[in-house]
């Protein structure tokens, strides 16, 4: 076995004061790495993403990772070993009190890539369409959106009698997508209010160009109250079935008020608009030990950018901030906004723990498997995705709808499509979807996946978009983010992403509450 020192892409100390290394690649028992001018022989196999010890440290240390604490290890342990989630516990327990103390000197990981990009703010372009109500959208779809779960049946059998008719007229480019659910019925208070919202961000979002809501008529989510919820809508582009009022077949009824709406549509082009217009929403999956070194931090450039040219970036998945959320509060740009975002965080926990749940047990076995050990260490990984530079000016509550430009913070879980729809709800046009392990799945806006690793990037090219893996083998920063820019503005344009081409487009609603 050699003992000649390994090239510095093979591994990486993201922050100085680090206990660990992450491997970038395998490595074997044997082989000899160099940090700081210190020679380490590793004395396990270290898989790709996971920690190599440093130094010797007693059991009950705490250990350091992207310059912060992200738990304490069980016993002793030697430099050069492996660390990983049986090895390394958590520190979280429960809610916290919190100062305000605003600041933006957050620590960031290298890569391999010393260089800080220039970001350029600018003025980039999209093409999308401009609503009558001043929305913009990027895509034109015709959505068929049902008020409770019982029509669910009669939306899918419109969406494919109304694709099929679409797709013998000439020039129509429309695409029909229903999108159903379980719910609607048998919820009460913050469930029902929950579907009732989310379901309206769904049928006022400006990606589809027309809507037709199907009710049964006796469900708790009353069309009647349910119209009323939209407020002013364009009448010609969002209609209403109540399936219980009609005579005879619904589906007839149904496709002549499509057919209707899609007429409408046809009148609609692109224009030019500015990139300040776009509203993206920041998503990990499936996370691994590379999604805090190359995805993750790649989003967080996005986000700086988009954000320098006006435009509004946001970021969910309340429990994958635990362990990191001071840094977020820190960017409060307001003490009010801090106040809202400790009442988020601190909620958040006491919802677990009203379940009699612990708040850090968080860590899936794919994320364990890939190299992330506790909820601390996922979480400083996971909020990278917020970039540096950008105050935090909004934070919302589950179903609310984006009213601040620049980056928000959004109440909802980390559970991949119920996130992902919350997102989409709140007005967001894109989600960006980092992740290590790989994942089809999209919601009712584009789900632009991005690879924290080639392999994956290799084993499923019809799942990823782009890939960030490229950051640990022979690209700069710099020049990945040029290239990610790119790929958002041609997405926002009309590139379709891979769940859109195969039609994996679902939607899911947060339910915390007793069923009927």
């Amino acid at each position: 076995m050699s003992t000649q020192p390994r090239h510095h892409m093979d591994y990486i100390r993201i922050h100085p004061a680090d206990d660990v290394a992450v491997a970038l690649r395998d490595l074997k028992a044997g082989e000899h790495i160099v940090i700081d001018n210190t020679g380490i022989t590793l004395k396990a196999n270290i898989p790709r993403g996971h920690k190599i010890m440093l130094h010797d440290m007693p059991a009950g240390a705490d250990i350091t990772k992207y310059g912060f604490t992200i738990g304490h290890i069980t016993h002793d342990i030697r430099a050069g070993q492996l660390l990983d989630h049986n090895e390394l516990k958590t520190n979280l327990s429960g809610t916290l009190q919190y100062e305000y103390h605003p600041t933006s000197d957050i620590p960031q990981p290298k890569v391999h890539d010393p260089q800080t990009p220039t970001l350029n703010p600018q003025p980039k372009t999209i093409q999308a369409y401009v609503r009558p109500d001043g929305q913009i959208g990027i895509r034109n779809e015709l959505w068929i959106v049902p008020t409770v779960g019982c029509v669910n049946g009669i939306c899918h059998r419109l969406a494919t009698n109304m694709q099929a008719w679409l797709d013998t007229q000439p020039d129509s480019d429309i695409r029909v997508v229903a999108y159903t659910h379980n719910y609607g019925c048998s919820q009460l208070s913050d469930d029902h209010e929950a579907t009732r919202h989310i379901l309206r961000d769904l049928v006022l979002h400006p990606n589809a160009g027309g809507v037709l809501i199907v009710g049964l008529g006796c469900e708790n989510n009353q069309p009647d109250a349910f119209i009323q919820l939209l407020g002013n809508y364009d009448t010609s582009r969002i209609r209403m079935m109540v399936t219980q009022q009609i005579e005879g077949d619904e589906t007839e009824t149904g496709l002549d008020i499509l057919r209707q709406i899609a007429t409408v549509m046809q009148a609609d082009r692109r224009t030019t608009v500015p990139v300040s217009r776009l509203r993206i929403g920041l998503k990990c999956g499936g996370s691994d030990g590379l999604s805090g070194i190359t995805a993750n931090p790649l989003l967080g450039r996005l986000s700086d950018w988009l954000t320098s040219c006006g435009g509004t970036t946001v970021l969910t998945e309340v429990p994958e901030m635990f362990g990191a959320e001071t840094l977020l509060m820190a960017r409060c740009s307001t003490r009010q906004l801090f106040n809202q975002t400790v009442e988020m965080v601190n909620g958040f926990k006491q919802y677990f723990l009203s379940h009699g749940e612990p708040v850090g047990e968080n860590p899936s076995p794919g994320n364990k498997a890939g190299g992330i050990s506790t909820l601390e260490e996922k979480a400083l990984g996971c909020t990278q995705k917020a970039g540096t530079a950008a105050p935090v000016n909004g934070v919302l509550r589950y179903g609310d709808r984006i009213s601040h430009a620049g980056l928000n913070l959004l109440c909802a879980p980390g559970n991949d499509l119920v996130a992902s729809t919350a997102l989409a709800a709140a007005g967001c046009h894109i989600i960006l979807f980092t992740t290590g392990r790989g994942t089809p799945f999209g919601t009712f806006v584009p789900t632009l996946k991005i690879s924290t690793n080639s392999e994956l990037a290799r084993l499923h090219p019809t799942w990823i978009d782009f890939n960030a893996g490229r950051l640990t083998e022979d690209a700069t920063m710099e020049h990945m983010l040029n290239l990610f820019i790119q790929k958002i503005i041609d997405t926002a344009s009309g590139q379709p992403t891979w769940n859109e081409r195969k039609g994996y487009q679902e939607i899911a609603i947060w339910k915390n509450g007793v069923t009927l």
